[in-house]
């Protein structure tokens, strides 16, 4: 049977059969190289492909109007990236690899041939879409009503839970491979300002880096910080359709 790094990331919530994985292992059959800082997409531009993410990191962004960056989402191996273009006939964000990278792109009817053929599949994308919603709505609040330092705490949390998802050999340290300039532009701080939040929380023994890694050293103090709530467990999956 095909691999799929797709499947391999829904299998970490349900045990899919494997008419359900290869399904899946269909979209990424036609894989493609992106160099680190080239774009796989941008905004208005008219969508015809979506994407898996094989290999590598990728961000989402739009630019506001006084020429500043806001960083969406950061995707990892497995991701389904592009889903926001599934409902608009012109994408809504741009999508850069952060990384060398690895995608499978896929017309974006081959989504529609899945979920007609694969309920369960579907139901189980609809779940996680809403999980990345609320994440998502999480981060917004905290812009508006949160300190700096608790924006960081929360963000690097939330990047953590996402990694621990797809690779168990996270434990409490993980790669960052962010500059402090693009985590202050998707949590709206200065990279000067992050620095200076990043140094604060290591001399308070919070967190610890060497060599591009950071270690969580009091993660229920960081999870206090930042105010908290990890998205990305505790999901209810027992409505979903039952395996075919």
């Amino acid at each position: 049977m095909a691999t799929s790094c797709f499947a391999d990331r829904l299998a970490k919530h349900v045990q899919l059969s494997d008419a359900e994985r290869s399904a899946l292992a269909r979209l990424e059959e036609n894989p493609r190289k992106v160099k680190r800082g080239a774009m796989i997409q941008r905004v208005n531009e008219t969508v015809t492909e979506l994407f898996v993410l094989r290999e590598g990191r990728a961000m989402s962004f739009v630019l506001l109007p006084d020429g500043s960056r806001q960083i969406l989402r950061v995707y990892f191996p497995g991701d389904f990236i592009g889903s926001a273009s599934t409902i608009y006939s012109k994408a809504p964000e741009s999508l850069v690899a952060l990384s060398d990278v690895v995608i499978c792109p896929f017309d974006k009817h081959a989504l529609r041939r899945l979920l007609e053929e694969h309920p369960r599949v579907a139901a189980l994308l609809f779940l996680l879409s809403n999980a990345e919603r609320v994440a998502l709505t999480d981060r917004l609040a905290s812009l508006g009503r949160t300190s700096a330092k608790a924006r960081v705490a929360s963000f690097l949390l939330d990047i953590f839970d996402r990694l621990r998802v797809t690779d168990d050999g996270v434990t409490d340290s993980f790669d960052l491979k962010l500059t402090q300039e693009e985590i202050g532009d998707a949590i709206g701080l200065t990279s000067v300002h992050v620095n200076r939040m990043v140094r604060q929380m290591e001399q308070e023994g919070l967190i610890s880096r060497a060599n591009g890694r950071i270690t969580l050293l009091d993660m229920e103090r960081l999870e206090e910080i930042g105010h908290y709530t990890n998205r990305h467990k505790d999901m209810d999956f027992d409505w979903l359709p039952s395996q075919p």
